[in-house]
């Protein structure tokens, strides 16, 4: 063990050099964090084109994107934007008697940055009914009614549709992000600038 004095005695070169290795001791690096989305997590998602019983039929694809952020902790897991597909799974066209048009869709997947997420579950989008005014014809004209239709379903941009993860989701958030407090995620005052939440990526598999 060193005393001051001996430290004293030593050669300043030899001080020098001492004290600059200690300098150059690499700092541990921080470390990453894992977060696992559980699965069936909601995610908000919207067609991007209009879709419509006069134009789709079961078995077509159509592109989706995800509505809002999916977070846990703090961090953004899979960003609001994120493409995906669906599948048309059902369809009726409008028939007699007022009937509606009706299909359903199915959500089948999102990609983030390359790595496919599968989804679950389904919507059934309806056209507005009209079997008031058929019923009005039947009892004015007879068999006339039959040829009172009602209208097609339609799904469009913007309509909030809900999926849910099919499985566990492993992410991997960047080394010293913080997470942001759920006070800080809500709509800032007009002069305030907005806060972004730290995006985690995909933990590699």
């Amino acid at each position: 063990m060193f005393t001051k004095s001996l430290f004293a005695a030593l050669p300043a070169s030899l001080l020098l050099a001492m004290g600059t290795a200690q300098a150059q001791e690499p700092a541990a690096a921080p470390a990453t964090r894992q977060i696992t989305l559980a699965p069936n997590t909601e995610v908000v998602v919207t067609p991007n084109d209009t879709l419509n019983t006069k134009s789709v039929k079961v078995g077509d694809k159509f592109r989706l994107a995800t509505v809002f952020d999916v977070m846990q902790d703090g961090f953004v897991l899979i960003p609001r934007g994120t493409p995906g597909e669906g599948t048309v799974s059902y369809r009726t066209g409008k028939g007699a008697f007022g009937k509606s048009g009706k299909f359903e869709v199915e959500f089948n997947s999102l990609d983030l940055a390359g790595r496919k997420i599968a989804l679950t579950g389904k919507h059934r989008q309806e056209g507005e009914g009209n079997t008031g005014a058929a019923v009005g014809a039947v009892v004015a004209v007879g068999v006339f009614g039959a040829f009172v239709t009602g209208h097609s379903a339609t799904l469009t941009n913007g309509q909030q549709l809900r999926a849910h993860t099919a499985e566990p989701l492993s992410f991997t958030v960047p080394a010293g992000a913080a997470p942001v407090p759920t006070a800080n995620l809500a709509a800032p005052a007009p002069v305030a600038a907005p806060v972004a939440a730290p995006v985690a990526t995909p933990a590699a598999h």
